[in-house]
């Protein structure tokens, strides 16, 4: 993967943003973003509006607390995951970059979602993934949590990306809140759909932990936080509107017969394993 491609990704993950020349007690504006990552979009929220991680969610468990032990416990059962079908599939999950992030729910919610075919929710996914992601940068770079694969020197999903996520902290998962956040607007959008589609979400966020890169109160406490944006992004206009647009979307793909291109029976296989 080319550095810019790395950078650019590192800006979806919204894990870390230490390439901008200033420090930076807030995450940078929308337009600063994309100014320098011209493919990253805009959320919906101001930034003073996304929810503050530093008072939403409880502080990262402590050394030799019995909630760390259980961090690490969970963890140790993770890496038994390594090469099997789950291990591929958080493998695809990692991967927040469009278009590929968009196939995600695709099976869950039993349409393909495309930017050619559905616009709308192509960019509400987008949108949304921006604001979630900037949910989780004040407490990220104030606890600067260790990731497992710094503590138990085990491999990840992905050994190219290992540089970039020990500069980056684990605590509140991004991942995590970018999938939650996805799974609520998807429900609102599918609400038939819903069970298999808030299952694919906390899937989707688990599979940080079976690639090595969050612990299990990251995980949890990064979904928090995607629920919190998923909250907020309802005062704003744009937000509504772009949920109605995309239930009209929906509604004339599934008429149009439009059906997902991935291997679903895979996924299936797959999120069957019990973590």
């Amino acid at each position: 993967m080319s550095r810019k491609s790395l950078l650019f990704l590192s800006v979806l993950l919204l894990c870390n943003f230490s390439s901008f020349a200033k420090p930076l007690e807030m995450p940078p504006r929308p337009d600063e973003v994309k100014e320098i990552y011209p493919d990253v979009l805009p959320g919906y929220l101001a930034l003073e509006s996304l929810p503050n991680g530093l008072t939403l969610i409880p502080l990262p468990p402590e050394k030799g607390s019995k909630a760390e032990a259980l961090d690490l416990d969970l963890n140790q059962k993770m890496l038994k995951f390594k090469g099997s079908a789950r291990w591929k599939l958080a493998i695809s999950d990692a991967e927040l970059k469009f278009p590929h992030a968009a196939g995600a729910f695709s099976c869950a919610l039993g349409v393909e979602i495309t930017k050619k075919d559905m616009p709308n929710l192509y960019r509400l996914l987008r949108r949304s993934a921006t604001d979630a992601g900037f949910s989780t940068f004040m407490a990220k770079k104030k606890y600067q949590r260790e990731r497992p694969f710094m503590v138990n020197n085990q491999p990840t999903c992905d050994p190219s990306k290992e540089a970039h996520l020990k500069t980056s902290g684990a605590y509140p998962s991004g991942h995590s809140a970018v999938g939650w956040a996805w799974a609520l607007i998807l429900s609102e959008i599918s609400p038939e759909q819903s069970d298999a589609i808030l299952a694919r979400g906390r899937a989707f966020a688990q599979s940080r932990a079976v690639c090595n890169v969050h612990w299990q109160s990251d995980i949890a406490n990064g979904s928090v936080i995607g629920a919190a944006t998923y909250s907020k992004q309802h005062s704003s206009e744009s937000f509504q509107s772009a949920i109605k647009a995309a239930k009209v979307e929906l509604a004339i793909d599934r008429k149009q017969g439009n059906k997902p291109i991935l291997h679903c029976e895979n996924e299936a296989k797959a999120l069957a394993i019990i973590l």
